[in-house]
């Protein structure tokens, strides 16, 4: 399972990991350079990451979001997750052309709602949560 695990990341890296990586880094830096929204640039880099390796993890969510969470999601939404989400939906479209790009699609489909919502989530490996 993990060299499928690999390979799927790999390929995704290449079809489209980096350049939606490219997108959160520079949604990531213009929020920084506004400075009230730097909480906000840093959530975009950890999904960078995410989004530039994404099989074997898994976005949960965190029990202790609250209410400054959802109002925070909607800053980001109107700052950076509405194109985000766009380059998600049209790159899962794309991949989905192939069969072999149908789970590299259907990853890109299940990044939507991360980009969309970012505060309030957790990144985890999904051996670790299988193991609990």
């Amino acid at each position: 399972m993990g060299s499928m695990r690999t390979l799927l990341n790999i390929i995704w890296l290449v079809l489209s990991g980096f350049w939606m990586f490219l997108g959160y880094v520079l949604a990531g830096i213009v929020l920084c350079v506004l400075i009230v929204t730097i909480p906000w640039g840093f959530a975009s880099f950890r999904i960078a990451v995410y989004a530039l390796w994404p099989f074997g993890r898994m976005v949960i969510d965190k029990p202790t979001a609250g209410v400054g969470s959802f109002l925070g999601n909607v800053v980001w939404v109107i700052l950076a997750g509405w194109w985000l989400a766009i380059g998600h939906i049209i790159t899962g479209i794309a991949m989905m052309i192939t069969i072999i790009g149908i789970p590299l699609g259907i990853a890109s489909f299940k990044l939507v709602p991360v980009s969309l919502m970012p505060l309030g989530k957790e990144i985890v490996d999904s051996r670790t949560l299988q193991a609990v």
